[in-house]
């Protein structure tokens, strides 16, 4: 019986029980341990026991990861033995609920194929059962090994390690004189229990960073594992989240941050009446909108009726660029970053791409800079760009060119109703949250939003009655996104998309992953999810699960629900 008690994307912290018996991972299994938890090994190989359970897992003939032969799973007492190398695709017994992976040392000093391997044993041993991984762990990389998704692990390496004089610490190995096994042991075991914490707040991501700097090899791999493991990576990763933190030049390729740049890149709308785009400076305090510089902005932007015609843009890294009503979602609310005016040339790489795109998707005939001394960053990107900067972006002379620029700008353009901006700019918030189709589903000719950003409303009218009104969605900054009413689901539903689909029962509180039959392997934690029934809606709510997992868990809450009914 497995829970899932908390999780940062792979990274879980869970209760594996069995009996009277529990282990609660990140978790190390401990050689020589007496006990129904442990290793043993005699003339014919290891034993792993786990809670009472069984197996060996040292086969007489051997095959290894380098060998290219594959081993074929075997299973006793619901344990599966599952030899490097893997192909992900080895069937599991459903009554399995324990991998192991015994020769996993193989891999460790290849970050390539430990990388690869890694998640291929994952995707074999699916989201429902503990994966073990022997001989890979020691301070220095289980936090990597929880955030690719390894539940436990031994302390076979740590010894071995002790034994010939070599200490290990997360920050990495050091020579010593004397058998430090036993140091090394607890210090694996002092680990599992900061990664046991950092998961439960969310922020495995930054303890991998910062241990990665333990060896060449281990930033080797978080590079492999970022790059080639994206859409891996991108099935767990949640689309809300807590303050994080991007120290590192690797931190620029979070799961996260690639999504969002991802998803602005190929869904979001750039409202179609915007003609003046205004590119801003971020700051410190998210989202930006509630910092005292950006009310300064405001104070220069908002003067006249034109300011309907201004699109505010907030140049930045890690993200590369926020358009304003998008400054409210994850991880635009929610990264803290260096801020020394220094910019790595990835930074600005990717800010200048972005921005590009940006220019293409928009219909903008002015643009205006308001960015000081980062304005190189955007240099030569169009033609008639306006600075307006002078010392400071927030000093007195500087908001008053803010000022002059955007009315000089808009001169001779008629300006937008604030209901039309309103109306179309949601539409594009709702194009990055869920795809222009649905936007445009959405937002068709009868539906209209109210409030003031980011606590917006969204309504449709009867045609026939106009007086009739029907709330479809509304947004608010504690979840940075919009939440659906049922009718709003019934639109999207309807469309076929954010489905999960239970069994027919009687649905009171969460749905559990227990009742789902299946779930669209497009959702991630977070989003919202449609809970449908032989072809009706029956709730709305937010998802707990990416959509696989919620097919693939038998414990464990899958959406918990908003609406019912």
């Amino acid at each position: 019986m497995l829970d899932v008690v908390s999780r940062s994307q792979r990274g879980r912290v869970c209760e594996y029980r069995k009996g009277d018996g529990c282990i609660r991972t990140p978790f190390v299994l401990k050689t020589g341990a007496a006990g129904d938890t442990g290793i043993t090994a005699g003339d014919d190989g290891r034993t792993v026991r786990i809670l009472g359970s069984s197996v060996d897992v040292d086969p007489r003939l051997l095959t290894s990861a380098a060998s290219g032969i594959p081993a074929q799973p075997r299973t006793r007492d619901g344990i599966t033995v599952l030899r490097l190398p893997v192909s992900g695709d080895e069937i599991v017994p459903d009554d399995s609920e324990v991998v192991v992976v015994p020769n996993a040392f193989d891999v460790k000093g290849d970050f390539r194929r430990m990388v690869d391997q890694v998640m291929k044993a994952r995707k074999a041993a699916g989201f429902g059962r503990v994966l073990v991984m022997l001989g890979i762990a020691e301070p220095a990389n289980l936090a990597l090994l929880s955030y690719m998704g390894v539940d436990v692990v031994d302390d076979s390496f740590c010894r071995a390690a002790g034994i010939n004089g070599v200490s290990l610490i997360p920050e990495g190995n050091v020579a010593s004189d004397e058998d430090c096994s036993e140091d090394n042991v607890s210090e694996l075991d002092r680990e599992a229990a900061k990664v046991a914490r950092f998961i439960g707040a969310g922020r495995l991501r930054e303890l991998v960073d910062q241990r990665s700097f333990s060896s060449a090899d281990e930033v080797a791999a978080l590079r492999i594992f970022d790059a080639e493991g994206y859409g891996y990576q991108e099935e767990c990763c949640s689309t809300t989240g807590c303050r994080f933190s991007c120290n590192t030049v690797q931190a620029l390729r979070r799961p996260d941050i690639a999504r969002y740049q991802k998803v602005l890149s190929e869904r979001y709308v750039v409202p179609s009446h915007k003609k003046v785009l205004l590119l801003l400076p971020c700051s410190a305090k998210k989202p930006y909108h509630t910092s005292k510089t950006h009310k300064l902005f405001a104070s220069a932007i908002h003067t006249a009726s034109h300011d309907t015609l201004v699109h505010e843009v907030i140049v930045t890294s890690p993200l590369g660029i926020v358009p304003r009503e998008l400054d409210a979602m994850y991880p635009a609310n929610s990264y803290d970053i260096p801020v020394t005016g220094e910019w790595k040339c990835e930074e600005k790489a990717t800010i200048r791409r972005m921005l590009k795109e940006l220019l293409e998707k928009g219909h903008y005939e002015k643009v205006v800079c308001h960015l000081g001394e980062d304005a190189e960053l955007v240099e030569g990107l169009c033609d008639g760009m306006v600075e307006t900067v002078v010392g400071d972006p927030v000093s007195p002379k500087s908001l008053e060119n803010l000022d002059k620029a955007l009315r000089d700008a808009t001169k001779g353009m008629e300006p937008v109703d604030y209901l039309v901006d309103r109306r179309e700019v949601i539409r594009s918030v709702l194009s990055f949250q869920f795809g222009k189709d649905v936007a445009d589903a959405i937002m068709d000719e009868n539906t209209y939003g109210i409030g003031k950003f980011p606590y917006w409303k969204v309504f449709r009218e009867d045609p026939e009655n106009r007086q009739k009104k029907t709330q479809l969605c509304m947004m608010s900054p504690e979840r940075g996104m919009f939440s659906l009413t049922m009718d709003g689901a019934e639109i999207i539903a309807g469309m076929g998309r954010n489905i999960v689909e239970m069994q027919d029962f009687e649905l009171k509180g969460s749905l559990f992953a227990v009742g789902v039959d299946k779930a669209d392997h497009g959702l991630r934690i977070g989003d919202e999810a449609i809970v449908v029934c032989g072809g009706k809606v029956r709730g709305v709510g937010v998802a707990a699960m990416c959509g696989a997992e919620m097919e693939q868990m038998k414990r464990g809450i899958a959406v918990k629900m908003r609406h019912s009914g």
